[in-house]
């Protein structure tokens, strides 16, 4: 394990309508010992975590999603699933500013390999699932969320 943080088999249900975006995300993190289950928009993210017996504990949604936004997804699915953590991401440039209301974790795409699976062990090992989204843009190897830098 050592250079490379790991999971311990969290379950991360990944939502990006760009296939590739979303296949590079899922090998990442199925690579970085997480199970994930994969969607390409929110009709089908939600039939999915219907349909899932055991806990999701993750939701990595791309923000601007066609069928709905990646933060109305969270708002969905953390309704029947309360102890989920979400997670956002977008290649916009102001992709940020749209998450920064519902208080949760963002990375910008291009995604850095070593720093998404940084973030996301840090988002899930948060102690608060209403955590501040830019709280863990500057997660350490440590896996322990840290303030961000950024103004």
């Amino acid at each position: 394990m050592p250079g490379s943080p790991k999971g311990t088999l969290e379950t991360i249900l990944v939502v990006d309508n760009d296939e590739a975006v979303r296949k590079t995300v899922v090998k990442l993190l199925e690579d970085a010992d997480f199970r994930v289950l994969s969607s390409d928009g929110g009709a089908n993210a939600i039939k999915l975590a219907k349909e899932m017996e055991g806990p999701i504990h993750l939701l990595l949604s791309e923000v601007d999603l066609p069928e709905m936004s990646g933060p109305d997804l969270g708002k969905t699915l953390k309704k029947n699933r309360s102890d989920l953590h979400v997670m956002l991401m977008s290649g916009q440039d102001n992709g940020n500013l749209l998450v920064l209301n519902y208080g949760w974790a963002y990375i910008q795409k291009q995604l850095v390999p070593a720093k998404l699976v940084q973030m996301v062990i840090a988002v899930l090992h948060a102690p608060d699932r209403s955590q501040l989204g830019d709280e863990f843009d500057s997660a350490k190897d440590t896996g322990h969320k840290t303030p961000s830098t950024r103004n």
